[in-house]
This record gives structure tokens, sequence and C-alpha cells, in this order.
């Protein structure tokens, strides 16, 4: 057993957890959020994604460990904390029917947020290369590319950089 701090959504968790326990099953048995899906357990469909620094990583092959001392950002730590109104690519995602079993969303959200914090203006063709390895069992790639699309023009105008 091994004593971590896990910096996740800008609040301090002290935990306890065995050497090989990942990532994702510290954040959803041990600190209890349980939007860090795990699906395949293999690092093959991305549902586990949560943001480490600003980077996607899969979760589910990340041990906990390794995430000592950097920030992670899972997607309850998405909407703002102070008012809950949802993040613009949660709210694309509600608004443009973006979700169906929403088994991927997730991953696909923190996927998609650190595109377009990197990009505010992608193309549909980088919106979909930076999903290509986020699986969707319900086949909704082109409804969540145009979600991201719209959610871009809503970030982009509210930094007034229209």
């Amino acid at each position: 057993m091994s004593d971590l701090v896990l910096n996740v959504n800008g609040s301090t968790y002290e935990v306890r957890a065995k050497v090989t326990a990942t990532l994702a099953d510290v954040l959803r048995e041990q600190i209890g959020l349980t939007g860090t899906k795990i699906f395949c357990n293999e690092g093959e469909c991305g549902s586990c994604t949560v943001l480490m620094d600003g980077i996607p990583v899969l979760s589910c092959l990340m041990l906990a460990l390794q995430a000592e001392g950097r920030e992670i950002q899972t997607i309850e730590g998405v909407a703002d904390p102070a008012t809950g109104d949802l993040h613009p690519i949660q709210q694309a995602f509600v608004d443009h029917s973006g979700l169906q079993c929403a088994v991927c969303v997730p991953g696909i959200i923190l996927t998609g947020k650190a595109l377009l914090d990197e990009n505010p203006n992608p193309t549909e063709q980088e919106i979909k290369e930076a999903l290509a390895g986020n699986l969707c069992r319900c086949g909704n790639y082109q409804r969540m590319t145009e979600c991201l699309l719209v959610a871009a023009d809503v970030m982009r105008a509210d930094a007034g950089h229209d």
C-alpha cells in the first residue's frame, strides 16, 4: 500500500492505494468521481480519459502513483465550480444531442476540451483526428464533432475572438 496525494479538479485528496492501483480505479472507488468510465480497461476505448496537466491520458493504463504532483481534471471538474454552469462543450452536447448512451461522453468531452484549449478554431478534420482514440458504441461521431464545432464558436465568442 502507498499513501498518495492527488490534485483532482482543484482539490487535494489523500488516499491509500495499492501500488498497482490505476488512476481510474482510485478516482472512481476512493475519491468517488464516477464520471471517469472504465469500459475496456485496456486503453482501447478512451472512456477513461482524464486530463493530466491539460493533456488527455488514459486513466485505466496509468498507475495512480504516476499522477502525484500533477493536476488531474475529470468530467466532474469541467463545469464552473462557482456557478455550476456547464462548460460550453458540455452545454453543446446537451443542446445538440451529442449524447446517447453516454459511456464515451466524459472522455470525448475532455479530449475535446484539450483540443479547444490548444486550438480554439479547429477544422472538422482536426476534431475527428483528436477524437480518434475515443470509441463511441452508438456511432454518434458526426453529432459529437458538430457539438465541438459549436462549442468552439461559443468559446471564441466568449473570449472576444470571434
